[in-house]
């Protein structure tokens, strides 16, 4: 039977072997933390290599990404359908084992990790996302929601600042399903990190109220033992400070940043595998470590356990069992439709004059109830995001509830939502000014990335956002959003197309939605019963100009669709035919099929853009020979209305702009 090392040496060789192999990759992480992992995964983690989706697994996180072939190396010795072929092609075109561990890619892997911080950030969103699922489902004698997440993380995500974001909120809450562990190993890319990290990691921690233990991370027994005090602290997150050794076996980098992010090359691979008793070619494992690594028959075991009692919870409480079932799936209640339709027919009669977040927040409200799974937040901006309503109720960790104030902390926000996103069961929103989109851009890019149903909720949207100034001021913001790959961004023009944009948000299963939403009023508009099919299309022809043939076309976004309303009718007393058409979502737009795309925009027609932003975004609509009314400078303090009319949004402007082009 191999022994604990001998297992351990198993993730070392492999994660030698395949980064030599590639000429590319991080050994280190992986051959000095691989004692730790072997503890965890072979003693402790409760998961099944035949179901990678198991609702109730723990959850592994490897926030170091760049130490991916630990990942791998656990996935394919565990059991999981992970192939030798997959890790003898690490770092390849369409391997499973891609540089960094990739959501959807290999199964087991749970959250794509690689930029710094934000592993632990989704680890913080998972376990929340445990303990809130706990809340609304587990019932005396029946805790169908009891699980852990683990975090690997190293000093690089410690560094990162969304790491206090998130660290800091997960001591407030109480995490005691959290459980991290510190690669303490003093080596960056840069070298030994006494230059540029000295924090005392321990008094950090204990400062957030976390529960800190610190152990030698090559010895076993003491590594087993802190886990096991880890999962005895239930009112607290744990971490576990891991003095390793990187490259731990390599007999000349060991203890070197020339193992952080580097082949071992050859030679060394040859004298380390002498160092560890490593006796195998490369990319073969022996059938007693394969043996002593199987989590199949011990996977299969827990989830039997586990679906026993889900059927004693299905009989006892039928509805919430179905409840549950159906939000893990991710499916959308029965009555959405009916109930959605309803809602947007409503809002629609009203015809409220009302600035877009008031409209959205009226789309809460209305939503919540039918949504069991709505995860409302903001980033210390509820009273002027908008994002609460009557029924939701604030929560903290230490009482249930569905709205979380995360704190100023923006990026943290959304890279803990990817986390509740990943974790299933929750749809997660969160707001801030469309300003600080800026701070949270690479979490709302990762869930793009990982097709994650998150929403982001940017109110004040343009130079409207007024006396606050350009620091609050979103000139570029809008654009950026649209050029993420697989985000769709809206940015509604009245209480209408804000309703039909929150329903597509809500029902969208393979990506984030980002909501551009005015702090100033915009009038209301009824519209006809088309427009609500036709607004879901991304762009549609608002007001059809007089007689069916436009001389030229208004493409307007926001606030700004009234603005070029106004002008079709001034145009229209000089003679000049203007085509009214409202482009709410340019990425949904992007998508329809070419007909639908001609029969709004009008091949050969000249086109006019006004939207309060960058124009260089809009030449893909408008042409070289186009026009376009927007804004490339920095915004003013002042009130909204003046700035508007400062910088141009004016009905004279349009026309001027239109007759340029004409």
């Amino acid at each position: 039977m191999a022994t604990r090392r001998h297992l351990a040496n198993a993730i070392r060789a492999l994660s030698m072997d395949a980064v030599q192999k590639a000429n590319s990759g991080h050994p280190g992480a992986p051959m000095g933390m691989a004692d730790i992992a072997e503890v965890l995964w072979n003693d402790h983690m409760k998961h099944n290599p035949n179901n990678p989706k198991w609702a109730d697994r723990d959850r592994f996180i490897l926030s170091n990404g760049h130490g991916s072939m630990l990942i791998y190396s656990l996935l394919h010795l565990s059991g999981y359908d992970l192939p030798m072929e997959s890790i003898s092609t690490f770092r390849q075109l369409h391997s499973q084992c891609a540089g960094h561990p990739e959501y959807g890619y290999a199964p087991g892997v749970e959250t794509t990790t690689g930029p710094l911080g934000q592993g632990i950030t989704n680890g913080v969103g998972f376990a929340m996302a445990e303990k809130l699922m706990a809340d609304q489902f587990n019932k005396p004698g029946h805790d169908i929601v009891n699980h852990h997440t683990y975090v690997f993380m190293g000093d690089g995500c410690l560094m990162e600042g969304v790491s206090h974001e998130a660290c800091a909120l997960a001591g407030t809450w109480g995490l005691g399903n959290l459980i991290a562990f510190w690669d303490d190993n003093n080596i960056s890319i840069d070298g030994h990190i006494d230059g540029w990290y000295t924090d005392d990691t321990v008094k950090r921690f204990e400062a957030y109220g976390w529960h800190v233990q610190s152990v030698d991370g090559h010895d076993a027994d003491a590594i087993n033992k802190a886990i096991a005090e880890a999962k005895k602290v239930t009112d607290k997150p744990s971490l576990i400070c891991c003095k390793t050794i990187i490259g731990y076996g390599s007999p000349n980098k060991c203890a070197s940043h020339d193992c952080h992010g580097a082949a071992l090359g050859e030679e060394e691979v040859a004298l380390t595998r002498k160092q560890l008793g490593w006796e195998y070619e490369p990319f073969v494992i022996p059938e007693d470590v394969y043996a002593g690594w199987n989590a199949k028959d011990k996977g299969d075991a827990a989830e039997a356990a586990w679906n026993e009692k889900f059927a004693a919870y299905e009989k006892e409480y039928p509805e919430l069992a179905a409840e549950f079932k159906r939000r893990m799936a991710g499916e959308l209640p029965a009555n959405w439709k009916q109930a959605t339709d309803a809602f947007i027919a409503e809002t629609n009669e009203k015809a409220e004059n009302l600035a877009s977040r008031q409209a959205s927040q009226k789309a809460i409200a209305a939503l919540a109830p039918i949504l069991p799974e709505f995860l409302g937040g903001s980033a210390d901006l509820t009273g002027s995001n908008l994002t609460s309503c009557s029924s939701f109720k604030h929560v903290s960790g230490k009482e249930p509830g569905n709205y979380i104030s995360y704190g100023v902390r923006e990026f943290g926000m959304y890279a803990i939502m990817n986390g509740m996103a990943l974790h299933g069961g929750l749809l997660p929103f969160g707001g801030t000014f469309h300003m600080f989109s800026d701070y949270a851009k690479s979490a709302l890019r990762m869930a793009a990335l990982m097709k994650q149903r998150t929403i982001a909720v940017l109110t004040h949207d343009s130079i409207g956002q007024g006396e606050d100034g350009p620091t609050h001021q979103p000139i570029e913001n809008t654009a950026g959003l649209r050029y993420i790959p697989n985000m769709d961004v809206w940015r509604p023009a009245d209480s209408v197309e804000v309703a039909v944009a929150w329903t597509c948000a809500v029902e969208r299963m393979d990506g984030p939605t980002s909501l551009v939403l005015s702090r100033q009023g915009i009038p209301g508009r009824k519209h006809e019963a088309s427009d609500f099919d036709a607004i879901r299309k991304g762009a549609y022809v608002l007001s059809e100009a007089k007689g069916g043939k436009a001389d030229v076309i208004l493409i307007a976004t926001g606030s700004e669709v009234d603005l070029a309303a106004k002008a079709q009718e001034a145009l229209a007393e000089e003679g000049i035919n203007a085509r009214v058409v409202s482009m709410p979502s340019t990425n949904v737009f992007d998508r329809q099929d070419q007909a639908y795309k001609d029969s709004v925009l009008t091949p050969g027609v000249k086109r006019v853009s006004v939207e309060a932003g960058v124009t260089d975004f809009w030449r893909k609509y408008v042409g070289l020979e186009g026009g376009t009314v927007g804004i490339d400078t920095f915004g003013e303090s002042a009130p909204g209305g003046v700035l508007m009319k400062h910088f141009g949004f004016t009905v004279e402007n349009v026309v001027k702009t239109v007759k340029s082009v004409l």
